[in-house]
This record gives structure tokens, sequence and C-alpha cells, in this order.
């Protein structure tokens, strides 16, 4: 028997308290902009989360956001929560995943239901709150062993991750410095399969402005702001293709009003998956230069908003390492682990950027995320937190020296 299987069937015995944990959660609407809904949701972390450490909540910076009008405005957000133990442990993981999820208060999507003995259905049951329930109790079982003292670790969840982190985005620099390696609980695939590479994802919006004129009378004075929204969407799109593992999506036009008055505004907004950083340096000039040729073009003003809030995350020589690692705990417990790149971006994509070895799909497994079809598959549960728990074991007991 491996000196670590009291502390692994301990976890088993948490199945139902896990089950427990995630309908609780999920039941609790997370939307990145309710920010009563994120409070309730936080307190409720926090309870939970004090049973290992002293939980801190940390105010975020307010997010800027382009409007219909064209406008720059603010918007606040949530606050995050934090923990950190032993700081100055020779060994420091960083584990971390978010509390919002992509359904508003407004959303139909509320409640859960579970679907059969192994499938829960319901609003960021899988992404994430199955993530933060699996984050919890892998750090219970970790804190329950006899080798804790021997490694320190910093747990940081934020409440904005499915609007791009804005607000939390400097504190995965901060994080990153202070660790050596990071546990991100992001779901696995649907067949078990953690992610290793992730594109990096930038979201645009290109503001343009023309001139309003009556659409009868003095149409030639008018300079049409859709006219030459449209014009840069086909021309945009032509981007695709042109780069390798590169897409650009046009997801919203806004603009208009009266079709007897020549538009003078339109708001273009993308979003770009780039492989390499490279690929993301050379789509930000190709959308400025030609935000400069529809401005000629068509005689309005073009303004290129937004930035890649993801860098693409590649591996290194220490997160294969890490990876390697992961495989033999899966080989000791039996759970397969196998690898895919992915190009949906996560938090993991700040945390290496800042320069950490780090893998962000220990979270739970399930399916169509982002949908009100979104399921959990309850026997990953426990499966995931045994897998966290025996990594975080074996480095604490210098059983593998990363």
């Amino acid at each position: 028997m491996s000196r670590h299987q009291p502390t692994l069937d301990w976890i088993d015995s948490q199945s139902d308290r896990l089950r427990s944990l995630v309908i609780e959660w999920a039941d609790i609407n997370s939307g990145s902009h309710n920010l009563d809904g994120l409070a309730k949701f936080a307190a409720v972390l926090k309870r939970h989360f004090s049973t290992v450490g002293d939980v801190h909540e940390i105010a975020l910076p307010s997010e800027q956001v382009i409007d219909s009008r064209g406008q720059i405005i603010v918007l606040p957000l949530g606050k995050a929560l934090s923990i950190r133990k032993r700081p100055d442990a020779p060994l420091r993981v960083f584990l971390g995943i978010h509390m919002d999820t992509v359904y508003g208060a407004d959303d139909p999507f509320q409640k859960v239901a579970q679907i059969d003995a192994n499938i829960l259905r319901g609003p960021g049951v899988v992404d994430a709150k199955g993530g933060l329930a699996v984050m919890l109790v892998a750090l219970e079982a970790l804190e329950r062993s006899d080798v804790a003292t021997s490694i320190g670790w910093e747990v940081f969840i934020n409440p904005d991750e499915e609007i791009g982190s804005p607000g939390s985005s400097p504190f995965f620099v901060e994080c990153a410095k202070r660790n050596h390696l990071g546990l991100v609980f992001e779901p696995t695939m649907p067949d078990g399969a953690m992610v290793s590479e992730r594109k990096g994802s930038g979201s645009f919006s290109v503001v343009i402005h023309g001139r309003a004129a009556h659409a009868g009378r003095d149409f030639q004075l008018g300079r049409n702001a859709i006219l030459a929204a449209s014009d840069y969407v086909v021309r945009a799109n032509r981007l695709n293709g042109t780069i390798p593992d590169t897409t650009l999506n046009v997801g919203r036009i806004d603009g208009g009003g009266p079709v007897n008055i020549v538009p003078d505004l339109a708001i273009v907004r993308l979003n770009v998956r780039v492989a390499r950083l490279t690929d993301q340096q050379t789509i930000e000039r190709e959308l400025s230069q030609l935000a400069t040729e529809i401005a000629k073009a068509h005689d309005v003003t073009v303004a290129l908003h937004g930035h890649f809030a993801s860098p693409p995350k590649v591996l290194d020589d220490r997160t294969r390492a890490l990876c390697g690692d992961i495989e033999q705990c899966g080989r000791e417990l039996g759970i397969p682990v196998t690898w895919k790149p992915s190009g949906g971006a996560s938090d993991g994509n700040k945390l290496a950027a800042a320069g950490l070895p780090v893998i962000d799909t220990f979270g739970p497994r399930g399916g169509e995320l982002h949908s009100p079809r979104e399921f959990l598959l309850l026997d990953s549960l426990a499966e995931r937190a045994k897998l966290a728990a025996l990594l975080l074991l074996k480095l604490a007991g210098g059983e593998f020296d990363f």
C-alpha cells in the first residue's frame, strides 16, 4: 500500500459531500457582472475554505469596456479570494480557479438537475464550481497528511475569468513570481484528457465614426459608418487562413438607427485566437493597419480598442516535467492521463506568460460548457481530487524533485 493510501481513501469517502457542494454552489448565480451573486457566493466559499486557512478578500480594479455608443465606460468587479499557507516553504504551489460563470442573473439556466446517477446538469457545474470543490478537497487531503508542513501553497479564486480576468490579471503575475508551479482547476476534456498547450485569446472593438446626414436630401454629405464597418469585417475575415492556426471571429456589430439617416457610428467586436506569440504580434499589426486603410477609404475615423488578455500558452521543459509527474500519479491511481491542445484560453495562459510552469485542467470531467446543457460527471470529482492531492503529496514528500 502506498504511504498516501489512507489520504486517498479519505477523498473517496467525500464523494457525497463533493456532489452536495457542487449543487449548493451551482444553485447560486455568480455571473461575471452579478455583483450581488458573486458576493453571496464569495461568502459561502470563505466559510468552506476556512477549513484549510485564513481567507482574505481582495478588491479588484474596475473593468473598462466600450459601450454601444463607442464610449469607454467603467464597470465594477466582484472581489477575489486569497489564501496563503506556509509562504516561506522551500517549495510553493499556486492553486486557482474562478468563481464566476457565463450565466447572468437574468439567464433562464439557473438550477441544477440530476439527470442520472452520474450526471449533474446546471450552470457552472463543471466550469468551474466542480473545479472549486475538487481544489478544496485536494487541499483538505494534503493538510490531513504528515507531509503537509513541507510544502507551501497559495489559492487565488477570481470573479472575472469568464470576461478575460480584466481586474485579476495583475494578481496572477504576482502569484507566478511567488510560486514554483501552478495547478488550475478548469475542467478536463470530456474524455479525461488534460490540456497541454492553449491558444492565446484577444478581443477587440473597432469604433467607427462617420458623418450623419439626411438619407434623401443630403446623402452625398454623409459618411456611412456601417458601410465602413462592413468593409472592415470583410477585410478582417480575409485574414483567416493567412496565419497558421490563427482564427478571427466577428461576433457583433453595433450601430445605426432610423433608415432615413446616414449612420455616423458603428462598432465591430471580434475575437482572435493564435498559437504563437509572433502570430499575436502579427495579427495586432494587421488589425491596426486595417483600421488605417478603412479610415482613408471611407473618410471616417477608426479607433481600435482591445488587446490579448491571454497570451498563447506553450510547453516548456519545466512544464513537460510536470506533465510527466502527473502521468506517474495517474498510473498509480489507475487514471489514464493523456494530453490535447486547446483553442480555449484560461488564466493558465497568464500564469505561463509570467514564467510559471502550470497545468490548468485539474477540474472534473464534463461538457457542453457555456450552454444550457452544461453537465458534470460525478465520478470524476473524487477522481480528480485524488490526482491533484497525490501530486501535492509527492511534491511535499520529496518523491518528485521539481
